[in-house]
C-alpha cells in the first residue's frame, strides 16, 4: 500500500474512532485500546460489572470494519464443541461437513470467560495465538482480523474459574470498566435510541475494510523504535519481576506487546517514532494481568496496579 492510501485508511481508522466515541460514552481509554488492538493484532480481557457497554462498543465496532461479529456466553456447561465448532455427518451428501463455531468472526465477543471450566478455556488458546483451529486433525484458519475481545466477572466471584496464566498472557492488552458518572449516565440514556437504531439498521456502511487493517498493520513497521525506548519498556518488565510481592512476573510477551502498543499509539498521533510516554501509557494495559501478588499480600490491599505505578516512578525515563 503506497504512502498515499496508508495516509488515508489511517484517515478512516481516526474515523472509527470518532465513530465510536460517538455512541459509547464514558470509555474513551477502552476505545483507544480497541484501535491498538486492532492495529496490533492483539486480543483484549476487560473485567467490570454488567451494563457499562463493551458488548455494544464490540458489536459497534465490528460494523465500523465491515467485519462479522459474534457473541458467546460462557457458562459452566459449555464445551470446546460450542465455540470452536465440530464435524457432523451429513446424510443427503453422504459426507462428514464441518460446521463453524463462533470464532469464525473478525469480532468475537466472550462474556464472563472466567465461567467457563478450564477444559474450554484452554480451546481458545491455539485460535488466540495462531488464527487456526484444528479438529480430527484439520486445521481450519480463521478469518482476518481476529479480534477476542473477553469479559470476565471479579476475581473470585462465586461460580467462576480463575484464568490460567497460560490463557491470561494470550490477552495482549486488559482494562477494567466502571459505573459511569452520573453527568456520562445522563448522556447514555439521551442516546440509547440512536445506539439501538445503530445497532440493528441494514444500511450501515462501513468506514474501514478489513484489508485495509491488514495494510495498516505492516505499517506499523514503520514506527521507529529507539534502543533506549526499548530498553524502557524491558526494564519496567525486569523491576516488576523483582518485586517481592509478585509472586510471577510478567513473561517476555509483555515486553513485546509494549513495544507493538506503544507503536501503534504514535502511528494513532501521526508520530514516525516512539516516545517513554506511549510506553508508559501502554504498559497499564498490558502489565497489571500477567502479574500475580502474593496472596498474603494481596488480602492487605496490594494490587498489580499499584505495583505498575511504584515501576513507573522509580524506573529512569530515557531523553529521546
Amino acid at each position: 500500500m503506497g504512502s498515499g492510501r496508508a495516509r488515508e485508511a489511517l484517515d478512516r481508522l481516526r474515523e472509527v474512532e470518532a465513530f465510536l466515541k460517538r455512541y459509547v460514552v464514558g470509555l474513551d481509554d477502552l476505545v483507544r485500546l480497541l484501535i491498538v488492538a486492532l492495529l496490533t493484532g492483539g486480543h483484549i480481557l476487560i473485567e467490570g460489572p454488567t451494563g457499562t457497554g463493551k458488548t455494544v462498543l464490540a458489536r459497534l465496532f465490528s460494523r465500523a470494519i465491515g467485519g462479522t461479529f459474534r457473541r458467546v456466553q460462557m457458562t459452566p456447561d459449555i464445551l470446546p464443541s460450542d465455540i470452536l465448532g465440530t464435524y457432523y455427518f451429513d446424510a443427503r451428501r453422504g459426507e462428514w461437513v464441518f460446521r463453524e463455531g463462533p470464532v469464525f468472526a473478525n469480532v468475537l465477543m466472550v462474556d464472563e470467560l472466567n465461567r467457563a471450566p478450564p477444559r474450554t478455556q484452554s480451546a481458545l488458546l491455539e485460535v488466540m495465538q495462531e488464527r487456526q483451529v484444528t479438529i480430527e486433525g484439520r486445521t481450519h484458519r480463521v478469518p482476518e482480523p481476529f479480534l477476542v475481545v473477553a469479559t470476565q466477572m471479579v476475581v473470585g466471584s462465586e461460580g467462576t474459574y480463575p484464568l490460567t496464566p497460560v490463557l491470561a498472557d494470550r490477552f495482549a492488552y486488559s482494562a477494567r470498566s466502571r459505573y459511569p458518572s452520573p453527568e456520562a449516565e445522563v448522556e447514555i440514556v439521551r442516546r440509547a435510541d440512536e445506539i439501538d437504531e445503530a445497532l440493528v439498521s441494514g444500511d450501515f456502511d462501513p468506514i474501514l475494510g478489513p484489508a485495509e487493517v491488514v495494510e495498516l498493520r505492516r505499517s506499523l513497521r514503520d514506527v521507529y523504535v529507539s534502543d533506549r525506548v526499548a530498553r524502557y519498556a524491558v526494564d519496567l518488565v525486569s523491576t516488576l519481576r523483582s518485586y517481592e510481592e509478585v509472586r510471577a512476573g510478567p513473561s517476555p510477551r509483555a515486553s513485546i506487546w509494549i513495544h507493538r502498543g506503544a507503536r501503534a499509539l504514535a502511528l494513532l498521533e501521526g508520530m514516525g517514532y516512539v516516545v517513554p510516554d506511549h510506553v508508559k501509557y501502554i504498559s497499564r494495559f498490558v502489565l497489571p494481568h500477567r502479574m500475580t501478588v502474593k496472596p498474603e499480600l494481596r488480602a492487605d490491599g496490594v494490587e498489580p496496579e499499584t505495583l505498575l505505578e511504584r515501576a513507573l516512578r522509580s524506573v529512569e525515563v530515557p531523553k529521546v
